[in-house]
């Protein structure tokens, strides 16, 4: 019997892929856990017309993030914070803070999920050069200059 299967099976096939199964199989197991649809030609159109959608949707977010690492790539945000002896500051810049000076200074919105600190968190005045990972395959690198306050 063929199926279309709505969820990655372990041994059968990924998501949307259309795979020959076990009748027994599809019917007890596949189609009671909704891990995968029979086959007809009205589903086979409904999933040509949900991958063609996407297909769309991952190019226009392809496009997005590219235009924001063109933004992004080598630019510079300064964070000026409180600090103690030895530069050591009295809280930490989190991802967070990153993603509010962005905003802030470059005009950029960002989500914090995005920003990769290798460290967790910045806790001392220094220059950092940050990662940011926009999409797939896709990521820009800012640096992070941590200044006192006076």
């Amino acid at each position: 019997m063929k199926v279309i299967l709505l969820q990655d099976v372990k041994g059968l096939g990924k998501q949307n892929d259309l795979v020959n199964a076990k009748d027994g199989y599809a019917k007890n197991f596949l189609f009671k856990r909704k891990l995968a649809i029979e086959a007809t030609s009205d589903n086979l159109n409904i999933m040509k017309s949900r991958e063609k959608s996407i297909k769309s949707r991952m190019l226009t977010l392809n496009t997005t993030a590219q235009d924001v690492k063109e933004r992004l790539d080598g630019k510079e945000v300064i964070i000026k914070t409180k600090a103690g002896e030895n530069g050591k500051l009295y809280g930490s810049i989190t991802t967070k803070d990153i993603a509010a000076e962005i905003k802030k200074q470059l005009n950029v919105e960002v989500d914090k999920k995005k920003i990769v600190l290798q460290d967790h968190h910045i806790k001392t005045l220094s220059v950092t050069e940050v990662p940011i990972k926009l999409h797939a395959g896709i990521s820009a690198m800012i640096t992070v200059i941590v200044e006192e306050t006076e």
